[in-house]
């Protein structure tokens, strides 16, 4: 048998009665039967999805692998048996619950062979749910995560080229039961001689669940903080400290670890709120920069900067400030080019925040009326602009052949 363009890998647990459309569109693709493998693993669910899935390989147009076994407790296990059984040139993790866009395989194996690239990101659309919207700006034969918005989808339904992943042993990690996905993905970027992103059709659709079993509910908020701290130590092992790193940084500080200092912290018992900060210590000690600081919104800034310098008496006041969706006072200064955003605790001496934590960053000054974008850069670039020309003027040689004077 010649070898599959595409190993399609679906996890599945407790799918109906979502697996018959998620299967239909695996069945409906454009590539060609012959192009494709499934490899199904049921993850000891008791609704039928097992038969469901032994009754599509019987008739399924190519071939089908179906694995049942025990459950796991989480999607990591099934999707590495998936991999290990994989044929293909390149991989795609269907979640059983979602469905692809006709063409999507098609297209996305086009893509990474048109591309050289490793990984392609197909256009995701939500169903009854949100989906990640940054990253579709336009299609992208070839970028990375560096100069992207692609950090901000880490799920794993992403088409990689299989020998990406055996040449680098990557697997989901079997530990975590949240943010698996984010770490596998996260690693394929980094790894990966070039990323493609298909912008110009919905190559997936994220179907929301009317019993919400799509969202992760197992275990507690210390989940997030395993996956937040598998996320960071993954980036501080590729990319060296500095502008690169602070970069990717935002978006475990931001997506995982800010919610947690977000409304339902109001809601924590003290021993909770204190758990909490406690788990957060080392991470902002470790990585909690300044690049990472003026990448994100003042509010956003403030609520780590005080997870930051462990000031749970003052965060309370921020996040009630934010819920309210109140606006912050805007104080302009240097003649329009500064502002600051008087969020709660603004140069209020006994909390003794910096101003520097106020202050907001040109993308999002922008809009607020006297803003004048230039800032301390400005003056300085300026000043630096007038030094050169008054020593390129006292330089300035006469016909005669000696310096004129300045």
């Amino acid at each position: 048998m010649t070898q599959p363009d595409v190993s399609v890998i679906i996890g599945a647990y407790e799918a109906m009665p979502y697996l018959i459309e998620c299967l239909e569109s695996v069945e409906a693709q454009t590539i060609g039967p012959e192009r494709v493998e499934v490899i199904a693993v049921d993850d000891g669910s008791t609704d039928g999805t097992g038969e469901y899935l032994e009754e599509f390989a019987d008739r399924a147009p190519m071939p089908v692998t179906v694995v049942r076994q025990e459950n796991s407790g989480g999607p990591s296990g099934p999707r590495n048996v998936g991999l290990g059984k994989a044929a293909g040139r390149y991989v795609f993790f269907l979640d059983a619950d979602d469905r692809l866009g006709t063409e999507a395989l098609e297209r996305m194996v086009a893509m990474a062979d048109r591309a050289g690239t490793d990984v392609v990101l197909g256009r995701v659309e939500g169903v009854n749910r949100t989906a990640p919207k940054s990253m579709w700006g336009k299609t992208l034969e070839r970028t990375d995560v560096f100069s992207s918005n692609i950090k901000f989808t880490l799920s794993a339904q992403k088409l990689f080229r299989r020998e990406l992943l055996t040449r680098n042993g990557m697997r989901f990690d079997e530990s975590l039961f949240t943010g698996e996905d984010a770490l596998f993905t996260m690693e394929a970027y980094l790894r990966a001689d070039g990323v493609s992103v298909i912008s110009d059709y919905t190559c997936y659709y994220l179907v929301g669940r009317d019993d919400g079993k799509h969202v992760t509910k197992s275990g507690s908020y210390t989940l997030r903080f395993d996956s937040a701290r598998a996320l960071m130590h993954l980036i501080a092992e590729h990319v060296p400290a500095g502008g690169r790193r602070d970069q990717l940084m935002v978006r475990p500080f931001l997506v995982t670890l800010l919610p947690q200092f977000g409304p339902k912290y109001l809601k924590d018992s003290e021993e909770v709120r204190r758990h909490k900060f406690e788990l957060a210590k080392p991470l902002m000690d470790d990585y909690w920069t300044e690049g990472v600081a003026r990448r994100l919104k003042v509010h956003e800034r403030l609520r780590l900067h005080l997870v930051a310098e462990q000031r749970p008496d003052l965060l309370p006041d921020v996040i009630e400030f934010v819920r309210a969706k109140k606006q912050a006072a805007a104080l302009l200064e240097k003649r329009g080019r500064r502002l600051y955003l008087a969020y709660p605790h603004f140069r209020d001496r006994a909390a003794g925040i910096p101003d520097t934590v106020y202050l907001a960053e040109p993308r999002e000054a922008r809009g607020f009326p006297g803003y004048r974008e230039g800032g301390v850069d400005s003056f300085v670039r300026r000043a630096a602009r007038k030094a050169r020309r008054m020593l390129t003027s006292s330089k300035r040689v006469t016909p005669g052949g000696t310096a004129a004077a300045a």
